[in-house]
């Protein structure tokens, strides 16, 4: 071994700066100084809400401090690997060094994409929903895709799933499908999918072996908790009541648990089938409704401001933020940031984490555009 190999300090070391690149630790070090000197005043707890954002703030600025000094330790002991490798020319020690910089490849990947998320609901849990277009079958079997993507997705970064309704197609697939994501930055990751997606390939349902263009609507929305207030009154809901279909043995077919919210002023439904308590699909239909018409007031209210980053805008057919084509060659690219993967299997599969980071990439280079301007 006679030189060091420098393509091993080149994949990631370099990111690494005395004050912390992008991450302005030195400033944000400054901040928790400034913010601890705001705790002990006697005052503090005068204003609850107000101490409530202040320690939120101190508490996500520890987290990204120390994100990074433990990055830093990662590095220190990287170097120390490689150091030994190059000066008694160890295999065991370049391999060793060469795991590290991979694991330290992946938190700092992490670490940037923490930073990304600063928007005031990306740490909440997620509601998806999934609706076919036009189609029929063909649409209905790449909503049933869509939603194998994003729980294998879900799977690996370790976020809970509940489905809570679902609507089978006639012949093959989904009509619909909503479920919720638990996790944290579940909405902020997912945010990243809502709009149309669009699904080229020879159609396994055509006995003549044509391609077919298919679309399905992503939405997601962010979960509101009790502490946020909403306020719908009684006369406003019509609620129903309905048998469920699908798997679920003899009750299904008994009692009238599914439920069915209507929000009259909206024309916002919501519907839960996947209990089999009728109170706890309600409860859950409450819930997937709060969420709708605070993700309502919240577009209404960006709208008027003529912000930039409104990620449900222009959810309609047409206007696809990714194409999945199958055929006549392999490729999905997302059409707002230009990213694409040739590797579609590995996408349907849940590989979405490129996809999702250059999205949030961009969304952050808008805001700090407009910032500016």
């Amino acid at each position: 071994m006679s030189q060091k190999p420098g393509w091993l300090f080149a994949t990631c070391l370099n990111a690494f700066r005395p004050s912390g690149g992008i991450f302005d630790i030195e400033g944000k070090k400054k901040r928790l100084e400034e913010i601890q000197k705001i705790l002990v005043k006697p005052d503090f707890w005068d204003k609850p809400e107000e101490g409530k954002v202040i320690l939120k703030e101190r508490s996500d600025i520890e987290s990204l401090v120390g994100g990074w000094e433990e990055l830093v330790r990662e590095q220190e002991e990287a170097d120390l690997f490689l150091e030994m490798a190059f000066e008694e020319n160890d295999e065991d020690a370049l391999r060793e060094a060469f795991q590290k910089t991979q694991a330290l490849e992946k938190s700092l990947r992490e670490l940037e994409l923490r930073q990304m998320l600063c928007e005031e609901n990306d740490e909440r849990n997620a509601i998806v929903s999934i609706n076919a277009g036009a189609g029929g079958t063909e649409a209905q079997d790449w909503v049933q895709m869509l939603l194998r993507m994003y729980l294998r997705w879900c799977e690996q970064r370790k976020l809970a799933v509940e489905v809570v309704d679902l609507l089978e197609g006639e012949e093959a697939g989904v009509k619909s499908v909503t479920f919720t994501v638990a996790g944290r930055f579940a909405y902020g990751l997912l945010k990243a999918e809502s709009g149309v997606h669009r699904l080229v390939r020879i159609s396994p349902f055509d006995a003549s072996g044509r391609r077919h263009t298919s679309f399905a609507a992503v939405s997601v929305y962010p979960e509101i908790d009790d502490r946020i207030e909403i306020d719908i009154k009684a006369s406003d809901l019509r609620i129903d009541t309905y048998r469920a279909s699908g798997a679920g043995g003899q009750h299904v077919n008994k009692t009238s648990s599914a439920v069915r919210i209507t929000h009259l002023p909206t024309g916002i439904v919501v519907q839960c089938q996947n209990e089999k308590s009728q109170h706890r699909n309600r409860d859950i239909a409450m819930k997937i409704l709060k969420a709708r018409l605070y993700e309502r007031e919240r577009r209404i209210q960006q709208e008027k401001l003529q912000e930039l980053h409104d990620n449900l805008d222009d959810i309609a057919w047409g206007n696809q933020i990714r194409s999945y084509v199958l055929q006549p060659y392999r490729l999905v690219k997302d059409h707002r940031t230009n990213a694409e993967k040739g590797n579609v299997e590995a996408v349907l599969d849940g590989d979405l984490d490129d996809f999702i980071e250059a999205y949030l990439l961009n969304l952050m280079n808008t805001r700090q555009k407009a910032e500016v301007a």
